[in-house]
């Protein structure tokens, strides 16, 4: 079966290119220009991967990014900019990006960052559905971490991060085998989004000091966890 991808870009010369060159590579692609276009075909059509664009007329990528994650919507997604600056491509993490490929790009390139993409999709499928850490729940169907009564509807990358240190509680794991399991490369703006997410997993679980994700100096972290 054909992997499809939704490609937001409002450069037509561009998405010509990209949209033919993708099809000749087997993949099935759907354009939109637009923001609000991509997130009404989003609602309506599954994908396996989006090229979004951040400079996009009306709503730029980064909001269509936020609202495809507010709808609970994990699918992958793989920012395509003009921009370079540190604090954009920080922003694209932070917003839901999965990585984040510069203008102007060969389409080679392209192509190998959305099968990598493909690929760590492929294999955090097979990451355990449930699992509990102290007092939590966290179901990975649903991205939902439980304690008592209290839901926490975390995103897919947290997920990613939450159960891969699970796997490997109570041992140290490298920053560089974080990041190439989980973002495809050790790459320093994906550094900072991983710090990022570690921040946020820990204020998950500030009702049980039992569990704690420790910053182990240099090195990397360690979950611990009865």
């Amino acid at each position: 079966m054909k992997h499809k991808i939704l490609l937001v870009e409002d450069d037509v010369n561009l998405a010509f290119v990209v949209k033919d060159t993708l099809i000749n590579k087997d993949y099935d692609v759907c354009h939109m220009p637009d923001g609000n276009g991509a997130l009404k075909a989003i609602s309506a059509h599954k994908y396996d991967i989006v090229l979004l664009d951040v400079m996009l007329p009306g709503m730029d990528g980064f909001s269509v990014s936020k609202q495809i994650r507010q709808q609970r919507n994990q699918t992958p997604i793989l920012f395509l900019t003009a921009k370079n600056m540190q604090e954009d491509r920080i922003r694209g993490f932070e917003a839901g990006g999965d990585d984040y490929l510069t203008k102007p790009f060969s389409i080679e390139e392209l192509t190998l960052r959305i099968k990598a993409i493909l690929k760590r999709t492929t294999k955090q499928d097979d990451m355990p559905i449930t699992f509990t850490l102290g007092n939590y729940f966290f179901d990975n169907n649903t991205f939902t971490l439980r304690y008592k009564s209290e839901n926490t509807v975390v995103t897919k990358k947290e997920a990613d991060l939450l159960t891969y240190l699970y796997l490997n509680r109570n041992k140290t794991v490298t920053r560089e085998e974080i990041l190439i399991a989980l973002w495809g490369e050790n790459d320093y703006f994906k550094g900072r989004s991983m710090d990022v997410f570690i921040t946020r997993l820990r204020k998950y679980f500030h009702h049980d000091t039992s569990v704690n994700i420790v910053n182990i100096h240099g090195v990397g972290f360690r979950l611990e966890a009865d």
